[in-house]
Formats: C-alpha cells, structure tokens, sequence
C-alpha cells in the first residue's frame, strides 16, 4: 500500500492495484474515505469519518493535490 503522505493524523494512500480516475484514499481514526483528484478535489465515498475530518481531509488533498498526482503517475504509470 504506497504511502503519499501522512499530515495531523491523516493517513494518505493508494492500494496496489489502482485504477482511474486518478483518486486518493485517506485514513483517519477508525474511518477511510475517497476522494478523486483528476478534475478538482470530489469525496467518492466514506465510512466512518465525521463531517469535521471529512472537511480537513479535503482541505489536504486540495494542499497536496500535485503530489498526489505526481505519486499516482509513479504508481500507476
């Protein structure tokens, strides 16, 4: 499970077998969620994450969307 990065608590990821669109996953406490990063920041889908930690995680992906992308293109290809 590569790693993009980790900030306040949040755990940035892709799984090894991704696939497009170009999308982050992110951890925090006991929850996950999804957010696509092709065109913008979108939420997929969560489980477990508060609207608070929905919203921070967001604002993060949004921060870090070129590294984000520039991970995904070395993953994936």
């Amino acid at each position: 499970m590569p790693k993009v990065f980790d900030k306040d608590g949040f755990s940035f990821f892709f799984y090894s077998n991704e696939h497009r669109p170009i999308h982050v996953h992110v951890r925090h406490g006991g929850g996950e969620a999804v957010f696509d990063v092709e065109e913008g920041i979108e939420l997929r889908e969560s489980q477990n994450m508060k609207i608070g930690e929905l919203s921070k995680a967001q604002q993060l992906a949004a921060e870090n969307r070129q590294l984000i992308v520039e991970k995904w293109h070395e993953h994936v290809g």
